[in-house]
């Protein structure tokens, strides 16, 4: 029998590798920490738990870069994405998951198949190469032992960035006479899709006042190590982009268009609030792009401010953690294996991608990858007109080591796509054309029949 792959870190990426892995025929030992030894984002000892947002983002296939990821993922037969798919949660024309139910159908799959061996237990350092072919998925939150080991045996300083959660807040506490359910520009294939989002407006007098509370609000303090650690620009905190401009959130998260206030059909919002479904019950909403370092009283004292949501109460709130990432375009190669030591395997966030959906396929790539290699037909990278094949070329040596910053999937990673006769295409006709060329690269891929 093929000797076991090990993967480290039972994350989005470590089960998404784990399933490919299994998939293949190849065996597994998922090595998983929790909840012998907790983070403090985590909440259970659950795999793949979602500690932040429970949006995977746009499911749009003809003409978004994370939804194209999506279709990709759903052909390679994706865990994660056949369990979102089956605790999806009303979110318009993005992928939202009921955290709880999600995370313990994965563990369930896991856990309860022949192939798949988890040992809840901390690995410190890299491990020996006894082990074979070993996946390294800690993600943004390896633990500072690990991480040491890591530079230690790459000779790299370490990168990390500042990561926030968003405040989770109980439905029944919002006053629902000042908010109402509407996905921006009704938005969605069906009525619950189309009110997926509850809104709280703000006249240009509250809104002021909301920044004002933000900007004099007392922040969570860095330790003299964290200090001079950079934000990633697609999660800041919403103070950092308040410090930014006073019309910043206005046009970043809480911007008013696209919705009409029932309460007042006639007067237009200054800014909006929008809060979107954390559980099937509805008995949670997340507060959308409501990142925040602000200490705890803060946090419920400025978001007090906010109308219908005087007297809400909450299930979590927000909070800031420092994660880290390997330099990977000098690091590892197009298999996303490391140089100095080829047997072992990254994938997920700490490779310096960004988002759920992103470190999952990392994940399902590494698992395809090592079992292919332990099967003895390793495989090809896939063709960079694909979401996952941008991806894994930007990390493996598309992006400049020098300046190399997390990223989330986008069409800028990808080759551009032939204009058409006599000019240039609109965005939305190349945004099309990135999808469509994409589908048959990514189908061909996994045929095995690259075109």
């Amino acid at each position: 029998m093929t000797d076991p792959i090990h993967i480290i870190g039972g994350g989005m990426a470590g089960s998404e590798a784990a399933w490919a892995a299994v998939q293949a025929g190849v065996p597994v030992v998922l090595h998983e920490m929790r909840p012998k030894t907790g983070t403090f984002a985590h909440q259970t000892g659950g795999l793949a738990e979602l500690v932040c947002s429970n949006s995977f983002r746009s499911d749009d296939d003809t003409a978004n870069a994370v939804g194209l990821l999506h279709w990709e993922m759903r052909a390679a037969g994706s865990l994660i994405m056949e369990m979102a798919d089956r605790f999806k949660l009303p979110a318009g024309g993005a992928l939202a998951v009921d955290r709880e139910p999600f995370s313990q159908a994965v563990t369930e799959r896991l856990t309860g198949h022949p192939l798949v061996t988890v040992e809840r237990d901390e690995i410190t350092e890299l491990p020996p190469d006894s082990w074979g072919q070993t996946i390294i998925a800690t993600g943004p939150l390896t633990t500072e032992t690990l991480a040491n080991s890591i530079l230690a045996a790459t000779d790299e300083s370490a990168l990390a960035f500042f990561d926030a959660i968003a405040p989770i807040v109980y439905a029944n506490s919002i006053d629902m006479s000042k908010a109402w359910f509407q996905s921006r520009y009704d938005k969605g294939e069906t009525e619950e899709e189309r009110t997926a989002y509850l809104n709280c407006p703000m006249d240009q007098a509250t809104y002021e006042a909301f920044i004002d509370a933000l900007l004099e609000t007392g922040k969570t303090e860095f330790k003299d190590w964290e200090k001079d650690t950079p934000y990633f620009d697609g999660c800041l905190p919403i103070e950092v982009m308040a410090e930014r401009g006073r019309e910043t959130l206005r046009f970043g998260p809480m911007k008013p268009v696209g919705l009409t206030n029932p309460h007042a059909p006639d007067v237009k919002a200054h800014g909006v609030v929008q809060l979107r479904r954390d559980n099937a019950l509805g008995t949670l909403f997340n507060i959308v792009g409501f990142q925040t370092k602000m200490k705890y009283a803060d946090q419920t004292r400025v978001f007090a401010l906010i109308p219908g949501l005087e007297n809400a109460r909450f299930a979590r709130l927000g909070g800031i953690h420092r994660n880290t990432f390997i330099n990977s375009p000098r690091l590892l190669d197009t298999n996303m294996r490391l140089k100095s030591r080829p047997n072992i395997r990254f994938a997920g966030q700490i490779t310096g991608v960004e988002g759920y959906v992103e470190s999952a396929a990392m994940g399902l790539l590494a698992g395809r990858m090592a079992a292919a290699e332990a099967t003895g037909s390793p495989l090809t990278t896939p063709p960079n007109t694909t979401a996952m094949g941008a991806l894994v070329t930007h990390i493996s040596g598309g992006a400049a080591a020098k300046t190399f910053q997390p990223m989330n999937v986008n069409f800028g990673l990808f080759p551009p796509v032939a204009d058409v006769k006599g000019g240039r295409r609109n965005r939305k006709d190349r945004y099309k054309a990135y999808t469509e060329r994409a589908k048959t690269d990514w189908a061909a891929w996994l045929s095995g029949k690259p075109a």
